[in-house]
């Protein structure tokens, strides 16, 4: 019997020649990424381990991302505790507020991520980097600091579920709306503590911005880490982004066991609307019936890329955002910020009457920079719609594509792409 490419990635880093889901293993971690928020809870338990160095100042990268720019004294002294725990150990990789951006759009575009390795990451969406062909998961501030502290983890072997995505896609259907799908089926829990590894043309087909924004949440059905394996657009990907680490090209072995095989056929799928209050409560766009809005948002570190925002801003490009709308576009970096500058993506949105905004997470999370008041809806480029996710516990969101978003921003209530693009 063969090994899934997760199983053969943990294989390797515990020094196995052979892994089992359902395995405790001690591995070797590649990298380890935190960000104010956890990093604040981490710290004070990487001061109880007793060690006076970390375990490797260029394998741990720092972001403060979550609450910057800094919205009240509290969310100011996360940032100045990551920032002096980085001075005191001499963090290489250490990214402030103007200078990095989102997480999970930062560190593969900073080449950090490559195909095989090992990264944990003190928040959940580090599942995104599975997009690479990694083992990429999300755990714990207390995990977190040991790792900072021995550069190893203990791990669980996860089963994994295969999942087969045919035909070709339909104007406007993307990525995001690939995975919302997924969710639907699988529901929140469907993958618990599973790998979930997407192959077939239809992924074949997508961008690395699209592969990301679908592995980013695979935690959203429960996904230990979200595999997509590595082509010559990942390599392309690498190349451009410079990577620090070489490329481990694993694959899933064909004989490898599968908890299970879902085959869909994707060419008949429309735009997908997550409806609150949870991820998998997902319909196509022709079902969501007159939903009107009060705020569209566009970003995070599901939907904030290049792609994403050449995506909206083709569609509002000469309108105006619905005068009952407020607009909020947030890159997901500074990069890309300038690189949308550089293309006049950010003159089209503000020529719109968006609001564009530096790189934060700050509305995803419901911390500041678009949080809803009682009773509003906001139609949401992020992963997440929660009860009171992105501000009042009345409040509603609703979660789909870019380019849902921006025909949404415009039509003032949720639409098919198509009804404003004509």
């Amino acid at each position: 019997m063969g090994m899934t490419a997760t199983e053969k990635i943990l294989a390797r880093h515990a020094g196995k020649e052979r892994v089992e889901p359902g395995d405790l293993l001690e591995a070797k971690v590649d990298l380890l990424m935190m960000n104010e928020g956890t990093a604040s809870l981490a710290i004070p338990e990487f001061a109880k381990i007793g060690v006076d160095r970390v375990w490797d100042q260029d394998r741990i990268v720092l972001v403060n991302d979550h609450f910057v720019p800094a919205k009240d004294t509290k969310s100011a002294a996360l940032s100045k505790m990551t920032r002096e725990w980085a001075r005191k150990y001499q963090i290489t990789n250490y990214y402030e507020v103007g200078r990095g951006g989102i997480e999970h759009a930062l560190l593969p575009e900073q080449g950090f991520v490559a195909p095989g390795m090992l990264i944990i990451g003190a928040d959940s969406h580090s599942v995104t980097y599975g997009a690479f062909g990694c083992f990429s998961t999300g755990v714990g501030s207390t995990d977190a600091a040991v790792v900072a502290a021995t550069g190893s983890i203990w791990l669980r072997v996860p089963e994994t579920i295969r999942i087969i995505m045919r035909g070709q896609a339909q104007p406007y259907v993307t990525g995001k709306d690939f995975v919302l799908y997924t969710i639907k089926q699988l529901g929140v829990d469907g993958a618990r503590y599973m790998a979930m590894e997407w192959e077939g043309e239809a992924i074949d087909a997508l961008s690395m911005d699209a592969r990301m924004s679908m592995a980013n949440m695979a935690i959203e059905a429960g996904g230990k880490n979200g595999f997509m394996k590595p082509d010559q657009k990942t390599l392309a990907y690498l190349e451009e982004h410079k990577a620090k680490f070489p490329a481990d090209l694993i694959y899933s072995d064909p004989d490898a066991r599968y908890a299970a095989t879902y085959d869909w056929d994707i060419s008949k799928l429309e735009p997908q609307i997550a409806l609150p209050h949870s991820p998998e409560n997902v319909r196509p766009v022709s079902e969501v019936g007159d939903i009107k809005l009060d705020q569209v948002y566009v970003g995070s570190c599901t939907n904030g890329r290049i792609e994403d925002l050449r995506i909206a801003a083709a569609m509002v490009k000469g309108r105006r955002v619905h005068p009952d709308v407020r607009m909020i576009v947030v890159p997901a970096t500074v990069e890309i910020q300038l690189q949308a500058s550089r293309e006049g993506l950010l003159d089209i949105f503000i020529e719109a009457g968006a609001a564009v905004s530096t790189p934060t997470c700050g509305a995803c999370v419901g911390g500041h920079m678009g949080v809803l008041a009682a009773g509003e809806r906001c139609l949401s480029t992020t992963n997440r719609n929660f009860l009171g996710r992105m501000g009042d516990t009345t409040s509603e969101t609703y979660l789909a594509s870019p380019a849902v978003a921006a025909a949404s921003a415009i039509a003032g209530r949720i639409v098919h792409p198509a009804e404003v693009a004509g």
